[in-house]
């Protein structure tokens, strides 16, 4: 085990955000952890777990002790005649692993391609795209408890998946409590891709670029390509753009409330839910407001997607908070509604 120190993390942040980790370890395995807990200089420290960055607004140097999550490795865990489990590390880039399961002809998650960040991340988030989320292919997961070094499996109903949410999002309220926040490191993931394969088309984007393509029984390939076009076509590459994809939450409202907001706003974008409930497009409302192309110092919103909040070049993490709550603040003068923010603010 090796501690680092002022590392810089502009290239280990999506959002390309200056700033350094005043030490940080490199994670390749469950020894490591076990390594750094068992060292008395650094078993008590604050920990922060860093995976892709693709989920971070860092608004200044990272005090905690950085637990970088760089574990590798891809396998077929099995491979049945009703579903294929496959594991991978928590360090694995998630695009490279959907494009890797497609490559060894297992289909499943290819609606989630092209989405930043680690395999260790997407329990966290519970990622989602196009109709499919995480928790649709989650198998089971290995952690770690960052107190005693031992390692656990969780299995979905212990995850608490929710929307862009889980237990890994949570902090415990009281002792007792499942929250896992700043109390576990995620080491590996597995995904049950079921068997038939059948593909997933049902948003609008899909089934536009299924008719422009006139193939009405795409392969999982196919999909794929779709996805990764449509993702391109209206999101930055944040190698390119800093950015952290989407980043607010898609708010949920009453039937009374979406009746009561189409009265004065005709044109909103909103999606009924199994639950009742009926989901409004974040985007259309912040676009709504105005907001699309505008700046706070070197902060700003994507021009061609107002939920893509970009570095233009040289952005703090103050900028984009900034910004981030003058558009809450106008969502919430105009509708009533209060968007709830994806990344972490660190």
């Amino acid at each position: 085990m090796i501690v680092e120190h002022n590392v810089p993390l502009q290239a280990h942040n999506s959002f390309g955000i200056v700033a350094k980790a005043r030490e940080l370890v490199r994670v390749r395995g469950d020894a490591d952890v076990q390594a750094l807990l068992a060292d008395g200089e650094h078993a008590q420290t604050p920990k922060f777990v860093l995976g892709g960055g693709s989920n971070i607004v860092l608004t200044g140097d990272v005090k905690p002790l950085v637990l970088k999550v760089e574990i590798p490795g891809i396998r077929v865990v099995e491979d049945g005649p009703r579903a294929t489990v496959i594991e991978a590390g928590a360090g694995v880039n998630w695009h490279d692993f959907v494009t890797w399961t497609l490559d060894h002809d297992f289909p499943g998650l290819e609606n989630l391609a092209l989405i930043p960040g680690s395999v260790g991340a997407s329990p966290v988030q519970n990622v989602g795209a196009y109709g499919v989320e995480v928790q649709d292919r989650f198998e089971s997961l290995d952690a770690i408890d960052l107190a005693t070094g031992d390692v656990f499996t969780l299995g979905p109903a212990q995850c608490a998946f929710d929307y862009r949410d889980s237990v890994f999002k949570h902090t415990p309220a009281k002792p007792g409590d499942m929250g896992l926040c700043g109390r576990a490191l995620i080491l590996r993931v597995r995904f049950r891709l079921p068997k038939p394969w059948r593909p997933v088309l049902g948003y609008m984007d899909l089934a536009r670029r299924r008719a422009e393509s006139g193939v009405q029984d795409p392969t999982a390939r196919q999909v794929y390509d779709w996805v990764c076009a449509i993702r391109a076509s209206k999101l930055p590459d944040p190698r390119v753009l800093g950015n952290a994809g989407s980043f607010f939450k898609n708010p949920t409202v009453t039937p009374e409330q979406c009746h009561d907001i189409i009265a004065r706003e005709p044109n909103i974008v909103h999606y009924p839910m199994p639950d009742g409930t009926v989901k409004l497009a974040a985007g259309w409302l912040i676009d709504a407001c105005g907001w699309k192309g505008k700046s706070v110092g070197k902060a700003g919103v994507y021009e061609k997607q107002a939920l893509v909040l970009v570095n233009r070049g040289g952005a703090t993490g103050g900028e984009v908070v900034t910004l981030a709550r003058a558009i809450q603040t106008s969502v919430y003068e105009r509708f009533g509604i209060r968007l709830e923010p994806e990344p972490v603010v660190v």
